[in-house]
């Protein structure tokens, strides 16, 4: 049985800025690569394409549609139009030229909702088709999202009504489709996303403290965000959070990473920095490359935190997890991460990353130990792998 997993069009794979879905069908491909499967990626055309050894099948695309990567306006929504028609057409020849069972493996709704109006059903038997839920709206209380998922994610609930297998991040999303999609519970999976362990590993002290030399950030302590700058994500709460330690430590700063979603949001984290008289230790790092640079800026933090509102799962949780780094996560949140992470509420913010990260080392050691065993025994993409192929092989 071969499988398929296509690329969402959104950037090419392998990813050369952060996009978190793009890596993950990277990773999981190589998994299975590993695993000696037979594997091949659909993608969107790329002439920039960074260097891989991957097995990619192109979907040509107009070139004045390929520099919207980027930028989320009209052309960019054009962009992901035409390519989910474009990509059904080849699915579509791949079933009129196969004799075997195929897997046809989508994480965007577009993509998918495309391929299920333009090929027939009965050319579609040919193939399971598996939908991966990559969206965090889905795990909130319905009342709060069903006007959302009618207006933003209709196709995706098309989507997942019609796969032969879905698969979800967390058991919020489950309960939701089961119960407000009709989608039956044996068809549907859950599963988590992966890291590279081999990739992002932690470093030595002496290693750090050279990146941190050469990064411009000698002696200092550093909190980090990754992650895309936008309200959910929350850059600006962590500010807001981090303001009375960022005041008690000049030798402290807090970096961002991750593209501007919201030009909009971006202006509030400055002034929100500003206000707090902190904006000389807020520092925003722009798009970081997955892999080796990316762990490097893992690995010079003392700690990462994670805000969001909603996440379906936070792949720079595991990320950081991997290089040796805790994380900070909010008490609150319904976040399926335990070992590894740092509890906080807003009352007790500064007194947990005292108590935990800076002021007991033995404990803080203890942390940064578990962090990346959690990430080898839970989340290693070879894991992930095989959790996936049990589930496509079912009856």
């Amino acid at each position: 049985m071969k499988i398929y997993e296509i690329g969402t069009g959104y950037t090419s794979i392998p990813a050369k800025i952060s996009a978190a879905t793009e890596i993950i069908v990277e990773q999981l491909t190589k998994a299975m690569l590993k695993q000696n499967l037979d594997v091949e990626i659909i993608d969107v055309s790329d002439k920039n394409r960074k260097s891989n050894s991957l097995p990619i099948t192109e979907v040509k695309m107009p070139s004045i549609l390929m520099n919207t990567d980027l930028h989320l306006g009209i052309l960019h929504k054009l962009k992901r139009v035409v390519y989910s028609v474009s990509l059904a057409m080849k699915l579509k020849k791949i079933l009129k030229n196969t004799n075997e069972k195929v897997v046809f493996h989508f994480h965007n709704q577009y993509n998918m909702f495309f391929f299920l109006k333009l090929v027939d059903e009965k050319l579609r038997k040919k193939c399971i088709t598996a939908y991966t839920n990559h969206t965090g709206v889905w795990r909130m209380k319905w009342e709060e999202i069903e006007s959302t998922i009618r207006e933003r994610y209709f196709q995706e609930a098309e989507c997942m009504k019609k796969a032969d297998r879905v698969f979800v991040l967390n058991e919020e999303t489950k309960h939701n489709i089961i119960e407000h999609l009709g989608v039956k519970k044996e068809n549907i999976c859950v599963i988590n996303n992966g890291v590279n362990t081999d990739v992002y590993i932690p470093f030595s002290k002496e290693e750090k403290e050279k990146i941190k030399e050469n990064r411009g950030y000698a002696g200092k302590k550093i909190i980090l965000q990754v992650g895309s700058v936008y309200e959910n994500k929350g850059q600006a709460r962590s500010v807001e959070l981090l303001s009375e330690l960022l005041k008690e430590d000049e030798n402290l700063v807090y970096l961002y990473a991750g593209g501007i979603v919201d030009e909009e949001y971006k202006k509030l984290v400055d002034e929100t920095a500003k206000k707090l008289n902190v904006e000389d230790q807020v520092k925003y790092l722009g798009m970081i490359s997955p892999g080796n640079e990316l762990n490097e800026i893992y690995n010079i933090s003392d700690a990462t935190i994670f805000p969001s509102k909603y996440e379906a799962f936070g792949l720079v949780v595991v990320e950081a997890f991997s290089a040796g780094v805790p994380v900070l996560v909010n008490e609150r949140g319904t976040f399926a991460f335990s070992d590894g992470c740092v509890f906080y509420n807003e009352n007790n913010f500064t007194a947990t990353i005292k108590e935990n990260i800076f002021e007991n080392e033995s404990k803080y050691k203890e942390y940064c130990l578990l962090a990346r065993k959690t990430a080898t025994e839970k989340y290693s993409w070879e894991k992930i792998s095989n959790d996936y192929n049990v589930f496509w092989n079912k009856g």
